[in-house]
């Protein structure tokens, strides 16, 4: 049974463990302002939680609130359990997370000099100026002022100076972007799953027809452009398969649910509502919850769930009979 705090002023370290936090974590004097906070496991702070440094030892952990450290955000390698962040995540130098065992989850964006993660999923978007991905899945986007490195991850799309990837990586959205060449590992894959029928895949029902999963090629999917503002002109490299996608949509017989399945999830720490994507295969309504959606994309990147292929190429002549006035 957790131990009920209500009030949490202490001028040395915090030390959490069975506890139930019924207020936030915040400095109240000059001298708290460098007070490190560790959780040593079943915590919940029903707050926020402010911390020149935060440790957490082991789940089962859940913070309400937005979360800020002046120094880092880590999480023990050897830790298991569930770890739920339900809101914001902010450090003035990194968030950092190598526990391959924890059920590690942020539910909302995360901003940071540097981050560097391994399976964990992640709601909302990362802003940081070195990112580090290892076995995790971006609802939104990763967005890098240095340098993205991704190994066996999904994300919503990435825009940094320098992106390397390995093993199998997905984009949600149709495009991603770098200042630079991607970098691709030998026998790394990029695959793009904005045409997949995710929300079939998350119902248990039959995928549509001319709906799957992508195979991108670093090489012939890259497009350069140039983007000119007074004197400064910059050099963008673009991975995308926005083209396929708009051809799928005149060709497509039903809408997909994807947006909405992605956008629900990513907003779900705002909302005060739930939603569904109508009746599943077991015959209820498929309610969209994010450790489900989580468990979803996990289970698709590690092979469990196989996602129908389309090889995204479409015939102008099709094309053009689709739309109205062209003959």
């Amino acid at each position: 049974m957790k131990k009920e705090l209500n009030i949490i002023s202490m001028e040395g370290e915090v030390l959490l463990k069975d506890n139930l936090v019924r207020s936030s974590i915040l400095p109240h004097t000059a001298s708290e302002l460098d007070r490190d906070v560790t959780i040593m496991g079943d915590t919940v702070v029903e707050g926020a939680l402010y911390a020149h440094k935060l440790g957490i030892d082991n789940g089962d952990v859940e913070i309400k609130g937005a979360l800020y450290t002046q120094l880092e955000m880590h999480v023990s390698t050897g830790a298991k359990g569930k770890v739920i962040l339900r809101k914001s995540v902010a450090s003035s130098d990194s968030v950092i997370s190598y526990a391959k065992e924890c059920n590690l989850m942020f539910m909302a964006d995360i901003n940071a000099k540097k981050v560097r993660l391994t399976h964990a999923f992640v709601a909302g978007s990362i802003y940081a100026d070195e990112i580090q991905l290892d076995d995790c899945v971006v609802i939104g986007g990763v967005f890098s002022t240095k340098s993205i490195d991704m190994k066996n991850c999904i994300v919503g799309t990435f825009n940094s100076n320098s992106v390397f990837i390995e093993g199998s990586c997905y984009l949600l959205l149709p495009s991603a972007f770098s200042s630079m060449p991607l970098e691709v590992a030998n026998g790394a894959k990029l695959f793009n799953l904005s045409l997949a029928d995710l929300g079939a895949i998350y119902k248990g029902t039959p995928e549509l027809a001319n709906t799957g999963v992508i195979e991108m090629d670093a090489k012939t999917d890259e497009l350069k452009t140039m983007l000119s503002e007074e004197q400064k002109t910059t050099l963008v490299y673009s991975y995308s398969v926005a083209g396929k996608v708009l051809a799928a949509d005149l060709v497509d017989f039903e809408r997909l649910q994807n947006h909405f399945l992605i956008g629900a999830t990513a907003m779900g720490s705002q909302i005060l509502r739930t939603y569904d994507l109508g009746i599943g295969a077991d015959g209820q309504k498929a309610i969209i919850d994010s450790e489900k959606v989580a468990a979803m994309f996990f289970d698709i990147l590690h092979g469990k769930t196989k996602v129908q292929a389309i090889d995204g190429k479409f015939s102008i002549q099709e094309l053009a009979a689709k739309i109205p006035g062209v003959v």
